[in-house]
């Protein structure tokens, strides 16, 4: 039996408790401290910590060109840099070893792994754990459009973190385990972290509640919050298809629940996840896990007695308009989640990461090799970008207000019709969105049709999401169209840009690539 007291108190919840305690290890203690910092951060609690310190004196002789906290991805761009020539250092609070659950990606964004060096082709196939397709986008009492190929690989974060460690080590990278960041000190010919690692640049990779982040960001409440929870678990029928969105539901506790299921090595994996603001009314992640274990039987067709439950999984991501992040100290870069670098209808991770692997890799060299290490050089690495700015809108028409009266269906209703109007446009359309990539020809073909064949709905969304933030996503919008004609003149460039010196070349190539990430044209690679 469950009873809610309300949206924000005390939950008495049996079923949770009684399927997370039946798990290895504290999972339920795990949940119940989640949800105790999702409280904090949702009350503005969260304390800012001084991690960062500056000092006016020179160092002299530092030890490598670059420091990396934050093991899990870090390894990636780390190895990136090390058989680049680069001198790195990477540190890890714990043991770096990639968890059980597959890290779900589609198969050509892996190809950077081959083009860095970083794998070869038969290490590759050796880190997908598993490959289904195809994989279906539905909505209650709405369309259903299945497609191939996308987010449909699970990559083994466990092999792919002992290869690229032992492929860092090779490269004369140097690993410290056990040794978490406490406090860095920014000099003007470099930084010293723990009061032991001198370096020339560090790169925070420590994720979205990273201290360094925390302190950059003041304790600012996120503008958004994407609440997941799941389970891989044996006992389903044999199904080899997947879900990347889906939605069985109306609104329940001001809330769209959407479904994500995949097969994994070990049993089927299935999310349920659902954006809202960072009000203090909203469900935390034990009312979210009641409601998914209610749910999902539902959904999957399958009783929970029938289930052997192998791991529960929980989280949240926090997205904030102000991202990515450019740090206001020199000498420091965030990357991957610490940057925000994803938009906010995605989970950020491993996707995120490695999207943006490439261009992060031959950014940092070249801010080492011209030595354009100012935080103004390096927040060219972490440029705006109205690709992923577009997406608040979205991600707005994707959620309601906590006390927002609107059609029970009505976001079933929106991505019912978008995603068959993208359906009809074709893949070249359709499949760069459920990759979390927006391009100007595609959306605006989207939006047009959208708006011809449904124009009532398209009425109802603009009062759900309001005029002042359609008026501000128009402006996004237009940049991106700008973006794409910018960046359409990257070919005529490069013959000119070589001639420059090696601090010029820096800044137009980093703006090149703002362009090109910014509106999306990095899907072609």
């Amino acid at each position: 039996m469950t009873v809610i007291g309300s949206c924000n108190a005390l939950f008495v919840m049996s079923l949770t408790k009684e399927v997370l305690t039946r798990l290895p290890g504290n999972v339920w203690g795990g949940l119940q401290g989640a949800d105790a910092l999702l409280e904090k951060l949702r009350e503005g609690n969260i304390a800012v910590p001084t991690a960062i310190q500056e000092n006016y004196e020179y160092i002299g002789d530092v030890e490598s060109d670059v420091v990396i906290c934050g093991g899990t991805l870090g390894i990636l761009i780390g190895t990136a840099l090390a058989q680049k020539g680069a001198s790195v250092v990477l540190l890890e609070k714990g043991i770096l070893r990639g968890r059980e659950q597959e890290w779900n990606i589609s198969r050509h964004e892996l190809q950077v792994f081959i083009e860095l060096g970083l794998l070869t082709e038969q290490e590759l196939e050796n880190a997908i754990a598993t490959e289904y397709n195809p994989a279906r986008v539905a909505f209650h009492q709405g369309v259903e459009v299945w497609v191939k190929d996308v987010l449909n690989i699970g990559v083994d974060p466990v092999y792919l973190l002992e290869t690229l460690k032992r492929k860092f080590l090779a490269a004369g990278g140097k690993l410290y385990e056990n040794t978490p960041f406490h406090t860095a000190v920014v000099h003007p010919d470099g930084v010293i972290i723990n009061n032991q690692f001198k370096t020339r640049l560090l790169i925070d990779a420590m994720g979205h509640f990273s201290p360094i982040v925390k302190q950059a960001r003041q304790g600012k409440k996120p503008d958004a919050l994407c609440l997941v929870v799941g389970t891989c678990a044996e006992g389903f029928p044999e199904n080899r298809t997947g879900d990347l969105l889906s939605s069985n539901t109306e609104l329940h506790n001001q809330c769209q629940y959407f479904w994500e299921a995949f097969p994994a090595r070990d049993g089927r994996t299935t999310y349920m996840f659902t954006y809202m603001d960072a009000h203090q009314g909203r469900p935390n992640l034990a009312a979210l896990f009641e409601d998914y274990l209610r749910l999902m039987p539902q959904y999957q067709g399958v009783e929970l007695d029938q289930l052997d439950i192998k791991r529960a999984l929980f989280g949240y991501f926090p997205s904030y308009r102000q991202s990515p992040l450019q740090t206001p100290w020199n000498r420091i870069l965030a990357v991957g989640d610490s940057s925000g670098s994803q938009s906010p209808l995605s989970f950020g991770g491993f996707g995120a990461m490695v999207r943006h692997l490439r261009r992060l890799t031959q950014g940092v060299y070249e801010a080492l090799e011209s030595n354009e290490l100012s935080s103004k050089a390096l927040s060219l690495l972490q440029p705006y970008q109205p690709n992923l700015t577009v997406t608040w809108l979205f991600q707005k028409a994707m959620s309601v207000g906590i006390y927002q009266k609107v059609d029970p269906n009505q976001i079933n209703n929106l991505l019912s019709v978008v995603f068959m109007e993208m359906q009809k446009l074709g893949e070249p359309i359709l499949k760069p969105f459920l990759q979390d990539v927006i391009q100007f020809s595609g959306l605006t073909q989207t939006l047009l049709k959208t708006g011809l064949m449904h124009p009532l709905l398209v009425v109802k969304i603009i009062s759900q999401v309001g005029i002042i933030a359609l008026l501000d996503w128009t402006v996004h919008y237009i940049n991106l169209g700008i973006y794409s004609a910018l960046y359409s003149l990257n070919q005529h460039m490069e013959p000119w840009i070589k001639r420059l010196s090696l601090q010029q070349q820096y800044y137009w190539r980093r703006q090149i690539d703002a362009w090109k990430y910014g509106s999306g044209g990095d899907y072609f690679d």
